[in-house]
Parts: C-alpha cells; structure tokens; sequence
C-alpha cells in the first residue's frame, strides 16, 4: 500500500515507553507452557525514556529506516530484507504491504541498552501504522502482532514483555497463559487505576554500565539448559520468586523485595555468569551492601541495572553507583521516572 498520499498530508506520530524487569524469559512460551500449572509471570515498570516512530512520505514503491545510532536503510518494496539491523522494523512495514513510507526511530534510552528497545520500536510503528489508516488502537492486538513478527525473523525464540510494557505502561504482573485460540496473557497492576506511583520513583534506581548488550547468546543459553532438563527446578523457583516480589511491592516492603530481587540475581548468575559484566558486578554487590536488591535489565549481559529497596537506601546507591561510574566511559545513572502511559499517538 503507498502511505506516500496518506502521509503527505500530515506525518504520523507514535511514542511508547521502555521498562525494567524481573521474571524475565518466563514470558517464552519455552517456558511457561511446560510451567504453565504455576502461572509463569513476569513483572516490568514502564519508564519515561520513551521511543517514538515517525511515519513520514517518501517515493512510492521504496521503504526508508533511519535511527539513532544505526547507518539509514532503505529498499525497494519487493527486495526487503530482514537479516540486518533494521530487520524488524522492516518485517512491520511489509506486514502492511507499506511503502511511500520514511520510518524515522528516535530512542531516548541508551543504544542497546537491555530496556526492551527494539520491541517497543515495533509496538509504536505498527501503532503508527494503524492510526495512518484511521484504524482502532488495540493495545492487546498490538502486543501479539509485533511479538509474532519479532519471533519470525529474530531466529531465536522471542519473549513479549517488552511489547506489553511499552503498550500499556505502569507497573504490572503479567501472567502469561494458554487460551482457547491462543497464547494470552493476564495483566495484574501494582497498583488501582489513577493511584498516584510517584512515591514508589524514590523506591527504584536505573544505571547503564556504557556496554550495550547482546541477549541472544545468553538467553539461547538459559533456553537449551531449560530443554535439557538442567534447569526446571532453577525457573520453578524464579516463578516464584517473582509473584512474592510482586506481592512486596505491592505492599510497600521494598526490604524484602530487595532480597527477592537479590535472589533472583544469584539464580540467574549461577547459571549464566556472563549475565553481569565487571561493571555490573560492582554495581550488584555494593547494592548488596546496602540492603537494596540489583538486576540487570533484559537478558544481561550489558546494559542497564536497576535496584530497588527503603527510600534512605535507595538514596544512598545512588550516589555509591555515581562514584562507581564516573571512569566507565558512557556510563550513568539515568534520570529516569515511572511513565503510567502505553501507546501515544502524536
């Protein structure tokens, strides 16, 4: 379809949020369909490092992807292909049959940085997309459809949290689920509808240790360990794990949840060591040391941190992973706050 004469008209406009997380690959369905007599589920809180997709015209028959930090792609509608950078992004566009289209991607998290960034990318273009053809927002279509067009080029099997935080945003248990026609998944918010979250921001710390991540290795590994049967009794316990973290927070005992969290990390490092860079282990036990619980975002292995524990404690990282830092090149802790918003159209 050419968007050209669409879009010439007035550029389309979509933002969505990133997230941190814990629980995460439970939301592969290599996980929590064999699991699924627990209820797998994994929590995530939507933060305001927002990305925005722009639609914008450009010459019919051609498809053109820029983004911060990747060299600009563009083909012929017929000669797409989905084995680089920008693959995803290009599998969304030929999901629609797109071109006359210029897909313009700008992240305000950092590069790579295990926040679910090229997730929530598809979320907010196919989201765009459907608002150029005057079509309803549906945020639970949304989710599965771009989880499903990540799944089928990404060659590794594919989780959906990162879809389901950007097109819902706030805080959220989600248990993940077989329906009678599908997979489906059950969202349980931290908190009521219009309750106020800003007092859980002094709660929560985020860092990007200025390595940017790779999660296929590492979950490819925690995939095949899974298979074989080496590590059911670990994710059984991650499972449960993660539903008591839910229950703390939503309680207000950032002290226990701060040892959940820890725990879930010493799971994870135990079999995947490789999950916390030099940098991140520094950053894990020094949150230790003060009694806030740490995990690294995503799959690991680079990328952000993130802690959570008492206000005072909380306070008191901030500054001790500041110092840590300050000689690792790109490093920062992120100005960052809980964003309540999913799917925005411009």
């Amino acid at each position: 379809m050419n968007f050209n004469q669409i879009l010439e008209k007035k550029p389309i406009q979509a933002s969505v949020p990133c997230r941190i997380d814990i629980g995460g690959t439970l939301d592969i369905s290599t996980f929590y369909l064999p699991m699924a007599h627990l209820n797998p589920a994994s929590f995530n809180i939507a933060l305001d490092m927002r990305t925005f997709v722009t639609l914008a015209a450009f010459p019919k028959g051609r498809i053109k992807i820029s983004s911060r930090g990747f060299e600009s792609v563009e083909f012929d509608q017929k000669k797409v292909r989905f084995d680089h950078a920008m693959g995803l992004m290009f599998a969304v566009a030929r999901y629609f049959n797109a071109h006359g289209v210029h897909i313009q991607i700008h992240s305000t998290s950092p590069p790579k940085s295990a926040l679910g960034g090229s997730s929530c990318a598809a979320v907010a273009m196919i989201a765009a997309f459907y608002a150029a053809l005057g079509q309803e927002i549906i945020p639970e279509k949304i989710i599965w459809l771009a989880h499903y067009i990540e799944s089928s080029v990404a060659g590794v099997p594919c989780g959906v949290q990162d879809q389901a935080a950007a097109a819902f945003g706030g805080v959220n248990l989600w248990e993940w689920q077989m329906g009678e026609r599908g997979p489906k998944f059950k969202r349980m918010p931290v908190f009521e509808e219009n309750q106020d979250l800003s007092g859980l921001n002094d709660h929560i710390l985020v860092a990007y240790c200025g390595i940017p991540h790779i999660s296929k290795d590492i979950n490819k590994q925690w995939v095949e360990s899974f298979i074989r049967g080496e590590t059911t009794g670990v994710f059984e316990k991650i499972v449960e794990i993660t539903k008591d973290f839910f229950g703390a927070v939503k309680t207000g005992n950032f002290g226990l949840a701060g040892q959940l969290m820890a725990k879930e990390t010493r799971l994870r490092l135990a079999m995947t060591p490789e999950v916390l860079d030099k940098t991140g282990i520094k950053l894990f036990e020094r949150a230790l040391s003060l009694n806030c619980g740490a995990r690294f975002t995503g799959a690991g292995g680079g990328g952000c941190l993130w802690a959570i524990g008492e206000k005072d404690r909380i306070q008191d990282l901030a500054y001790a992973w500041r110092k840590l830092l300050e000689p690792v090149e790109d490093a920062s802790v992120l100005d960052t706050l809980i964003d309540t918003n999913g799917i925005l159209i411009l």
